[in-house]
């Protein structure tokens, strides 16, 4: 374990050292999935569709090439498995954990490296932290795969072991945002299910929320006024998208009788409540999205661009980036020469975070869209669709990823690694040195707009 830490000590910075071994995990992903052991046919995959499947389980993403119950065997479902649990805890905690369990001293390299992937907001007790992180992890798919094991045995006729196997597999792919399903369609056999629906839903959402918001909220639930910026952004625009992403997925598709419209009044309550939760990047479907309308699509994109709370499972900008943002085009529009949130004031540095971060995704977004229209036949809303989808590692699809060319889809795999990486984290992994100014230039203004 020290030999591990002194070659990532070769590198200058934490995000250098996450980027690599995200990216080694990533490789050894692909070399396990390539084996002919991970194969229902017994033959070895291709390599882009062993690494296409790998990237989507490290980053939890959820995207797939071929079915994943008729094409990978138990070995090869059980790699998947383990690979999205590394990605859903993140590389750098579990590194830390097995550093404190082998030598039982943490460096400044592993503290730094496992502090920047948690998105710890300070130093702190960083070991206590992280066995935090690992044990809530933990607990909570347990919790899942409990009701889902029960549920698929009493209500479906699984047999024990079956149930248990889908119950543990489904718990940690739903908990950790990653979208894998163990059936062609996904979860639409299971749309008027609320035992497995909600079951589902409930544990994309907390997966989602982050765990700095989470371990806020169990010390402090009963006291409102006392939390921090991070978690009322984090609730306050979580419940937003949520409300607004089900309404209109009940206006729009209430008739469509190819998604809501068979459906009873129940039925498709839940089922327009699912759809909204899912491209949070929990990446599971209770409707076919190929056959929804448009302007779905389009509150799809929307929400899979956002993502979910920061420091969780779930990718995109950040419903904290989303609020932020907020507050400063509504500080800007009243005129106020600072931006202010509650009785707090928002600091520069994260105003320039929230824009830099944004333009960057929006920036990487077009230019992959731009390159997938010029190498796919599709069209440019499907092409749109696929390629937030995987940025924002939600996993939801309308069947493009597995019908374009290899270069194609090598193209979305980098889209997934670098959505579950950040564009910042891996702008400054790839830069070479700090740059500091020691000197400021004189002020100019310039007309916007």
């Amino acid at each position: 374990m020290r030999l591990f830490w002194a070659v990532l000590g070769r590198f200058t910075r934490p995000a250098q050292v996450i980027t690599t071994v995200f990216g080694a995990a990533v490789l050894l992903g692909t070399a396990l999935l390539s084996s002919p052991l991970a194969t229902t046919s017994g033959e070895p995959s291709d390599w882009i569709t062993a690494l296409f499947t790998a990237t989507s389980a490290v980053c939890v993403n959820g995207l797939t090439v071929v079915d994943t119950s008729a094409h990978w065997s138990p070995f090869g479902e059980a790699v998947i498995a383990a690979l999205i649990q590394v990605g859903g805890l993140g590389i750098m905690t579990l590194a830390t954990v097995f550093t404190l369990l082998v030598s039982r001293r943490l460096g400044l390299r592993a503290r730094l490296s496992a502090q920047a992937e948690t998105r710890v907001l300070n130093g702190g007790d960083l070991r206590r932290v992280v066995g935090r992180v690992v044990v809530f992890n933990l607990s909570c798919e347990a919790v899942i795969a409990a009701v889902l094991t029960l549920r698929f045995v009493l209500g479906y006729g699984e047999s024990p072991g079956r149930g248990l196997y889908l119950g543990v597999f489904h718990a940690v792919s739903a908990f950790n945002n990653a979208g894998f399903a163990l059936w062609p369609d996904s979860l639409v056999r299971f749309a008027a299910d609320p035992w497995i629906c909600l079951t589902v839903a409930v544990a994309v959402i907390v997966g989602g929320l982050g765990y700095p918001v989470v371990f806020e909220l169990r010390r402090s639930w009963r006291h409102p006024k006392r939390w921090s910026l991070l978690t009322r952004i984090t609730l306050a625009v979580t419940a937003v998208l949520l409300a607004g992403g089900t309404l209109v997925f009940l206006l729009t598709e209430w008739a469509n009788p190819r998604t809501l419209g068979p459906l009873d009044g129940q039925a498709k309550l839940l089922t327009a409540f699912f759809t909204a939760v899912m491209p949070r990047s929990g990446g599971f479907n209770s409707v076919d999205i190929g056959q929804m309308h448009p302007s779905s699509w389009l509150v799809t994109e929307l929400l899979m661009f956002v993502g979910g709370g920061s420091a969780g499972t779930a990718g995109g900008i950040k419903v904290t980036t989303l609020g932020l943002l907020t507050f400063v085009v509504w500080a800007e529009l009243r005129g106020e020469s600072q931006v202010n949130i509650g009785h707090r004031r928002l600091t520069e540095a994260a105003q320039r975070q929230a824009v830099s971060l944004t333009v960057l995704s929006v920036s990487l977004v077009a230019l992959s869209t731009y390159i997938l229209l010029v190498l796919t036949p599709h069209a440019p809303d499907e092409v749109l669709f696929e390629v937030v989808s995987a940025f924002g590692t939600a996993g939801l699809s309308i069947g493009v990823a597995s019908a374009v060319s290899p270069a194609a889809q090598t193209l979305l795999t980098l889209l997934m690694f670098v959505g579950r990486i950040g564009p910042l984290t891996l702008g400054s992994a790839l830069a070479l040195k700090e740059r500091t100014r020691r000197y400021e230039l004189p002020e100019e203004d310039v007309i916007v707009g």
